[in-house]
């Protein structure tokens, strides 16, 4: 099993730029892939980028504007999130895809809110 941590959500003007975290433990052997998810209120969660050992991608609409990264030393996913608008609103999810299985595991979400 894989634990999720996320952290570095908050309140930002419309414009600003937030970096969030992503710390995992447990049975790092199994990640395949890493990825960020967001829901906001009244829609269902979507993607926002993922990563692998050899590529990224990421949503349309955040394409230019944020930039997933990892650092496997620390067990860490990042998401640096520019020219953040009230449309990034929502609640932020790390996600880790397991390797041999279907599956994988979700972080408890933190909280970007971008407002005036």
């Amino acid at each position: 099993q894989v634990q999720l941590v996320e952290s570095g959500g908050g309140l930002v003007q419309p414009g600003g730029s937030l970096r969030l975290s992503c710390a995992a433990s447990g049975r790092i052997n199994v990640i395949n892939a890493m990825g960020w998810y967001r829901q906001a209120p009244g829609k269902q969660r979507e993607l926002v980028a993922t990563i692998t050992s050899g590529s990224t991608n990421y949503a349309d609409s955040v394409k230019g504007r944020f930039t997933i990264s990892r650092d496997t030393a620390k067990n860490a996913v990042y998401l640096q999130m520019n020219s953040l608008s009230p449309e990034d609103t929502a609640v932020y999810y790390c996600r880790a895809e397991y390797r041999w299985t279907r599956g994988g595991s979700w972080g408890q979400g933190t909280q970007v809110t971008v407002s005036s």
